[in-house]
Protein backbone atom coordinates (compact mmCIF):
# COMPACT_ATOMS: atom_id res chain seq x y z
CA UNK A 1 0.00 0.00 0.00
CA UNK A 2 3.18 2.25 0.32
CA UNK A 3 4.78 2.55 -2.79
CA UNK A 4 1.83 5.01 -4.20
CA UNK A 5 2.68 6.95 -1.15
CA UNK A 6 5.18 9.94 -1.77
CA UNK A 7 8.09 10.06 1.29
CA UNK A 8 7.09 6.81 3.06
CA UNK A 9 9.33 5.63 5.21
CA UNK A 10 10.60 2.02 6.52
CA UNK A 11 12.74 0.75 9.11
CA UNK A 12 13.56 -2.95 9.61
CA UNK A 13 12.78 -5.89 7.74
CA UNK A 14 10.20 -8.63 6.64
CA UNK A 15 10.52 -11.24 5.05
CA UNK A 16 7.84 -13.75 2.95
CA UNK A 17 9.71 -16.63 2.28
CA UNK A 18 12.84 -15.11 2.44
CA UNK A 19 12.18 -12.40 0.36
CA UNK A 20 11.82 -8.78 1.20
CA UNK A 21 8.35 -7.18 1.13
CA UNK A 22 9.45 -4.09 0.89
CA UNK A 23 11.19 -4.98 -2.69
CA UNK A 24 8.95 -7.65 -3.90
CA UNK A 25 6.27 -6.74 -6.71
CA UNK A 26 3.61 -5.17 -5.02
CA UNK A 27 0.78 -7.07 -7.44
CA UNK A 28 2.41 -10.46 -6.51
CA UNK A 29 2.55 -9.59 -2.69
CA UNK A 30 -1.20 -8.40 -2.90
CA UNK A 31 -1.64 -12.15 -4.04
CA UNK A 32 0.04 -13.67 -1.48
CA UNK A 33 -1.16 -11.29 1.58
CA UNK A 34 -4.67 -10.11 2.52
CA UNK A 35 -5.67 -7.42 4.14
CA UNK A 36 -8.60 -7.10 6.44
CA UNK A 37 -9.02 -3.50 7.89
CA UNK A 38 -9.66 -2.32 11.54
CA UNK A 39 -13.39 -0.69 10.25
CA UNK A 40 -15.03 -2.18 6.91
CA UNK A 41 -14.22 -1.10 3.92
CA UNK A 42 -16.32 -2.45 1.40
CA UNK A 43 -16.18 -1.83 -2.25
CA UNK A 44 -18.83 0.27 -3.50
CA UNK A 45 -19.98 -2.41 -5.31
CA UNK A 46 -22.75 -5.44 -5.22
CA UNK A 47 -21.90 -8.27 -2.82
CA UNK A 48 -20.92 -10.26 -5.45
CA UNK A 49 -18.42 -8.06 -7.10
CA UNK A 50 -16.79 -7.30 -4.06
CA UNK A 51 -15.43 -11.03 -3.27
CA UNK A 52 -14.75 -11.34 -7.08
CA UNK A 53 -12.54 -7.84 -7.19
CA UNK A 54 -9.22 -10.05 -6.95
CA UNK A 55 -10.26 -12.79 -8.99
CA UNK A 56 -10.80 -10.29 -11.71
CA UNK A 57 -7.60 -8.13 -11.30
CA UNK A 58 -5.53 -11.18 -11.02
CA UNK A 59 -6.68 -12.17 -14.38
CA UNK A 60 -9.84 -14.81 -14.14
CA UNK A 61 -11.76 -14.78 -16.64
CA UNK A 62 -14.25 -17.92 -16.24
CA UNK A 63 -17.15 -16.66 -14.95
CA UNK A 64 -18.18 -19.95 -13.51
CA UNK A 65 -15.13 -20.22 -11.84
CA UNK A 66 -15.04 -16.75 -10.34
CA UNK A 67 -19.12 -17.59 -9.28
CA UNK A 68 -17.42 -20.90 -7.58
CA UNK A 69 -14.95 -19.04 -6.03
CA UNK A 70 -17.28 -16.13 -4.47
CA UNK A 71 -19.77 -19.08 -2.79
CA UNK A 72 -16.74 -20.87 -1.64
CA UNK A 73 -15.35 -17.29 -0.08
CA UNK A 74 -18.16 -16.79 1.43
CA UNK A 75 -18.88 -19.63 2.96
CA UNK A 76 -15.74 -19.59 4.39
CA UNK A 77 -16.43 -16.03 5.86
CA UNK A 78 -19.55 -17.77 7.52
CA UNK A 79 -21.60 -15.20 5.09
CA UNK A 80 -23.17 -17.24 2.28
CA UNK A 81 -26.49 -17.85 4.16
CA UNK A 82 -27.06 -14.74 4.89
CA UNK A 83 -26.61 -13.25 1.33
CA UNK A 84 -27.10 -15.98 -1.15
CA UNK A 85 -30.06 -14.18 -2.55
CA UNK A 86 -29.00 -10.84 -2.78
CA UNK A 87 -25.90 -10.82 -4.55
CA UNK A 88 -26.74 -7.86 -6.59
CA UNK A 89 -27.38 -5.67 -4.32
CA UNK A 90 -25.12 -2.89 -2.84
CA UNK A 91 -22.30 -4.42 -0.29
CA UNK A 92 -23.10 -1.19 1.38
CA UNK A 93 -26.38 -2.44 2.44
CA UNK A 94 -24.71 -4.74 4.85
CA UNK A 95 -24.26 -4.95 8.34
CA UNK A 96 -20.94 -3.58 9.92
CA UNK A 97 -20.29 -7.67 11.07
CA UNK A 98 -21.38 -8.71 8.18
CA UNK A 99 -19.82 -5.83 6.02
CA UNK A 100 -16.58 -7.28 7.92
CA UNK A 101 -17.29 -10.76 7.04
CA UNK A 102 -17.46 -9.97 3.33
CA UNK A 103 -13.98 -7.80 3.36
CA UNK A 104 -12.60 -11.74 5.01
CA UNK A 105 -14.11 -13.09 2.26
CA UNK A 106 -12.40 -10.51 -0.48
CA UNK A 107 -9.29 -11.32 1.17
CA UNK A 108 -9.76 -15.20 0.83
CA UNK A 109 -11.14 -15.36 -2.55
CA UNK A 110 -7.47 -15.07 -3.97
CA UNK A 111 -6.43 -17.53 -1.58
CA UNK A 112 -3.92 -15.65 0.26
CA UNK A 113 -1.13 -17.38 2.30
CA UNK A 114 -1.00 -14.60 4.99
CA UNK A 115 -3.99 -13.00 6.11
CA UNK A 116 -3.51 -9.65 8.49
CA UNK A 117 -6.13 -8.41 10.23
CA UNK A 118 -6.08 -5.27 11.60
CA UNK A 119 -8.38 -4.96 14.98
CA UNK A 120 -11.12 -6.43 12.64
CA UNK A 121 -13.56 -6.47 15.78
CA UNK A 122 -12.95 -2.92 16.96
CA UNK A 123 -15.90 -1.48 15.50
CA UNK A 124 -18.11 -4.66 16.00
CA UNK A 125 -21.23 -5.67 18.44
CA UNK A 126 -20.29 -8.81 20.66
CA UNK A 127 -22.70 -10.89 18.42
CA UNK A 128 -20.79 -10.06 15.33
CA UNK A 129 -17.18 -10.41 16.98
CA UNK A 130 -17.93 -13.66 17.44
CA UNK A 131 -19.10 -14.27 14.20
CA UNK A 132 -15.74 -12.94 13.07
CA UNK A 133 -13.82 -15.29 16.11
CA UNK A 134 -15.74 -18.06 15.02
CA UNK A 135 -14.47 -17.61 11.21
CA UNK A 136 -10.79 -17.12 12.02
CA UNK A 137 -10.91 -20.32 14.26
CA UNK A 138 -12.31 -22.39 11.15
CA UNK A 139 -9.97 -20.87 8.78
CA UNK A 140 -6.81 -21.36 10.70
CA UNK A 141 -5.86 -24.57 9.04
CA UNK A 142 -5.77 -22.51 5.53
CA UNK A 143 -3.55 -20.03 6.05
CA UNK A 144 -1.00 -18.00 8.49
CA UNK A 145 -2.88 -14.88 10.17
CA UNK A 146 -1.59 -12.32 12.09
CA UNK A 147 -3.98 -10.21 14.04
CA UNK A 148 -3.30 -7.02 16.00
CA UNK A 149 -5.64 -7.09 18.94
CA UNK A 150 -5.95 -5.08 21.81
CA UNK A 151 -8.16 -7.48 23.88
CA UNK A 152 -6.32 -9.59 25.73
CA UNK A 153 -8.98 -11.94 26.03
CA UNK A 154 -9.67 -12.06 21.94
CA UNK A 155 -6.06 -13.09 21.61
CA UNK A 156 -6.21 -15.83 24.43
CA UNK A 157 -9.51 -17.15 22.89
CA UNK A 158 -8.42 -17.84 19.11
CA UNK A 159 -4.55 -17.16 19.38
CA UNK A 160 -1.89 -19.87 19.24
CA UNK A 161 1.30 -17.11 19.33
CA UNK A 162 1.26 -14.04 20.80
CA UNK A 163 3.25 -10.96 20.58
CA UNK A 164 3.27 -7.98 22.60
CA UNK A 165 4.05 -5.04 21.83
CA UNK A 166 4.76 -1.94 23.73
CA UNK A 167 5.69 1.56 22.04
CA UNK A 168 6.29 -0.15 18.78
CA UNK A 169 8.81 -2.73 19.97
CA UNK A 170 8.10 -6.91 19.92
CA UNK A 171 8.58 -6.87 24.02
CA UNK A 172 8.05 -10.90 24.30
CA UNK A 173 6.32 -13.96 21.87
CA UNK A 174 5.63 -16.87 22.86
CA UNK A 175 2.79 -19.59 22.93
CA UNK A 176 -0.44 -17.94 23.98
CA UNK A 177 -0.72 -20.13 27.26
CA UNK A 178 3.31 -19.51 28.17
CA UNK A 179 2.92 -15.37 27.37
CA UNK A 180 -0.07 -15.29 29.53
CA UNK A 181 0.25 -17.72 32.45
CA UNK A 182 4.20 -17.33 32.47
CA UNK A 183 5.31 -14.06 31.15
CA UNK A 184 9.23 -13.50 31.14
CA UNK A 185 9.29 -9.95 30.60
CA UNK A 186 8.38 -7.65 33.61
CA UNK A 187 6.59 -5.42 30.97
CA UNK A 188 4.55 -8.38 30.00
CA UNK A 189 3.68 -9.37 33.23
CA UNK A 190 2.45 -5.73 34.08
CA UNK A 191 0.16 -5.65 31.05
CA UNK A 192 -1.57 -8.78 31.81
CA UNK A 193 -2.03 -8.19 35.35
CA UNK A 194 -3.39 -4.83 34.82
CA UNK A 195 -0.19 -2.80 36.68
CA UNK A 196 -0.18 -1.31 32.98
CA UNK A 197 -2.02 0.12 30.20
Amino acid sequence: MSELTPKTRWTGHLALDGMSVLHSEPTELRRRVGMVFQRPNPFPKSIFENVAYGLRVGGMRDERRITECVEQSLLKAALWGEVKDKLKEPATALSGGQQQRLCIARALAVQPEVLLLDEPCSALDPISTAQIEETILQLKEECTMVMVTHSMQQAARISDYTGFFLMGRLVEFAPTVTLFETPQNPATSDYITGRLG
